[in-house]
């Protein structure tokens, strides 16, 4: 890693200040130290040659299955109130959350 591709502290606590984190001392020197940890492993991760490698949308062999949208029959309002415990001839009853 170059010198001036390092995060600093200073770039640790811009960070912080934008994210509204009160960092301690000994965090804004463990970050800056994890956070060129990381930068290091992505230098070494760009070394790699992958001129033959297709990008990735996921890791594994991902086929995502869609179920058949067909219309099918609702249930009543009567029976979708029957196992309420509170409410009244049309709705179900529930705590106020809003003043």
């Amino acid at each position: 890693m170059k010198k001036q591709d390092m995060i600093t502290k200073k770039d640790v606590e811009h960070i912080a200040e934008l994210s509204k984190l009160n960092l301690t001392e000994e965090e804004k020197e463990e970050f800056t130290i994890q956070l060129n940890e990381i930068i290091s492993y992505m230098d070494k991760l760009n070394e790699l040659d992958t001129t033959d490698v297709e990008p990735l949308t996921h890791m594994g062999t991902v086929i995502n299955v869609f179920r058949e949208d067909a219309l099918r029959d609702s249930i009543t309002k009567k029976e979708a109130l029957k196992y309420a415990p509170n409410k009244n001839e049309d709705f179900f009853i529930v705590p106020k959350v809003i003043n």
